[in-house]
């Protein structure tokens, strides 16, 4: 169930997954194909943002360990759970770079 909220010409401008907010949102079913249309509308015009928002990720990830390597933070400065998050990070992405060296068909580690 859905909830969505249409401007004057009866397009949809707005969606709710659980509630409505105020008088004039409209109850739909999750298959209703203008909700539909307008949920991948909205998930397309944010996969730039969302990009981004990666691309941003990876570069404060970078510069903090630049930071960190250069003595200008310690890693102990971070709250324990941001601590935590740049490790598991750190972890995930060295998992990453080593899956890359090694060939599943011959068991050869490449570098």
């Amino acid at each position: 169930m859905a909830y969505v909220f249409k401007n004057p010409q009866g397009k949809i401008i707005a969606a709710s997954a659980a509630e409505s907010f105020s008088d004039g949102w409209e109850f739909v079913e999750n298959h209703d194909r203008e909700y539909l249309a307008f949920l991948e509308d909205t998930l397309a015009e944010s996969v730039p943002f969302r990009e981004s928002d990666l691309q941003m990720a990876r570069v404060v990830e970078d510069l903090i360990s630049m930071l960190i390597d250069k003595n200008v933070i310690r890693f102990t400065d971070f709250p324990e759970a941001a601590q935590k998050r740049l490790n598991d990070r750190q972890s995930m992405r060295k998992r990453t770079q080593l899956s890359k060296l090694v060939d599943d068909s011959d068991d050869i580690i490449f570098n």
